[in-house]
């Protein structure tokens, strides 16, 4: 099937100030519809949530509508859809309201394959509560987090199991289904980081088994906000600390505050953007019957197709320069390819392809315990991120100018 994607580089208006982006894993560009749901929510009639005047309607419409299109977009209830200002703020609040319950001789597990985000309020939960940290590791020569890796650390005292459904690194995509069986079989709780994830995977909650999700809008054509996604019976027993006065409705009871219904509104105008990925991509119009949800499922698969494609082409070429190692080697992984040079700085790779006007940052980002492990330090490599907006041309550019860097 085609894939036209100058139709969806058209909507973005930042595809053409010049630079080449490959910083995807970092946040995507923004499409126009995006930004004009956010200003027509921020400029029009807008006051506290109710249903009497049209200024609450539109605040109220605002969130039922962010809770419904996040889930659509992967497979959940909307009212266990939970806002956040980030997917670390969101991780930090649920490790306080989790660890509440721990005590000593309890095991929490985290994986060095994750985000620190997905580690740190674990680690500081844990020894707050006097429970014990489990480290489960994955292959640095493959790049695989195997779930017997997982099985072989859980025991009768294990709480709680964090681990990624996508390095943010490497791209590696764990099988978290059978993560997930394995951690409910030891009675322990899964909470998956979909943050590198959602972006590049038709995502279904319930296939993978993940008790708690939690992903980031602006890595899919969002604003800048985190989402938690989880069973709102199981929501129902926990409860977070919160203002006397305000509900102890789920899921509301873990949103602090007053929403911002312009970022929420946002939200959702990403979520039919990416619906409409498909037409735009085919040319192709749906039938009107077809659900959010299947329209997602055809525009996120043929995106993956898409994106797969480009990081073929990419790391062909760079199989035939010299000195490259490429450090992405699962054989389940995101578009997302890691690359050190011998006997020279990423750094100095990142500088040189930015001079060429092509954005490809180096660093750990963030995932400290990955890059160590991997023996990287903590300055990392370079990270090529890909996204449904990349063409071949681009790649061409780009492995124009490593060939350049490296043979220079």
């Amino acid at each position: 099937m085609t894939y036209d994607v100058e139709s969806i580089r058209a909507h973005f208006p930042a595809l053409s100030a010049g630079i080449v982006h490959f910083d995807s894993p970092g946040g995507t560009q923004t499409p126009l519809s995006v930004g004009q749901a956010i200003l027509s929510t921020l400029t029009g009639p807008l006051s506290i949530r109710g249903r009497r005047s049209l200024s609450e309607r539109n605040a109220d419409d605002a969130v039922t509508g962010f809770r419904s299109a996040m889930a659509d977009l992967l497979g959940a209830d909307p009212l266990g859809i939970v806002y956040g200002r980030s997917a670390t703020q969101l991780t930090y609040d649920f490790s306080r309201h989790l660890s509440h319950d721990w005590a000593p001789g309890d095991e929490i597990v985290v994986s060095r394959l994750d985000h620190d985000a997905n580690i740190r309020p674990w680690v500081q939960a844990a020894d707050r509560a006097g429970a014990t940290v489990v480290w489960v590791d994955f292959d640095p020569e493959t790049g695989e987090l195997p779930a017997s890796s997982v099985a072989a650390v859980l025991t009768d005292r294990t709480r709680l199991v964090a681990v990624t459904a996508a390095s943010n690194l490497i791209g590696t995509r764990p099988a978290i289904a059978e993560i997930a069986a394995v951690t409910h079989q030891a009675g322990a709780l899964l909470f998956v980081d979909g943050v590198h994830y959602v972006p590049h995977a038709f995502v279904d909650l319930a296939a993978l088994g993940a008790d708690f999700f939690v992903c980031s809008p602006y890595k899919f054509f969002g604003p800048h906000c985190g989402v938690l996604a989880a069973d709102p019976a199981l929501l129902a027993g926990i409860h977070p600390d919160k203002l006397l006065p305000s509900t102890d409705v789920v899921p509301e009871r873990f949103e602090l505050g007053t929403l911002p219904y312009e970022t929420l509104a946002g939200v959702s105008a990403a979520v039919d953007f990416l619906a409409g990925l498909g037409e735009l991509a085919t040319g192709v119009a749906p039938r009107p019957s077809v659900s959010r949800r299947a329209l997602l499922r055809t525009s996120l698969n043929l995106a993956e197709a898409h994106e797969d494609s480009l990081r073929e082409r990419l790391e062909s070429g760079l199989a035939a320069l010299p000195g490259v190692t490429v450090y992405s080697r699962a054989a389940e992984r995101t578009p997302t390819v890691l690359v050190g040079f011998a006997g020279r700085p990423a750094a100095d790779a990142a500088e040189f392809l930015f001079g060429r006007g092509i954005l490809a940052p180096s660093g750990s980002f963030y995932a400290l315990e990955a890059s160590r492990h991997l023996g990287l330090g903590e300055t990392g490599a370079l990270r090529i991120g890909l996204a449904p907006y990349g063409t071949p041309g681009e790649i061409d550019v780009l492995l124009a100018a490593i060939t350049d860097f490296v043979l220079g």
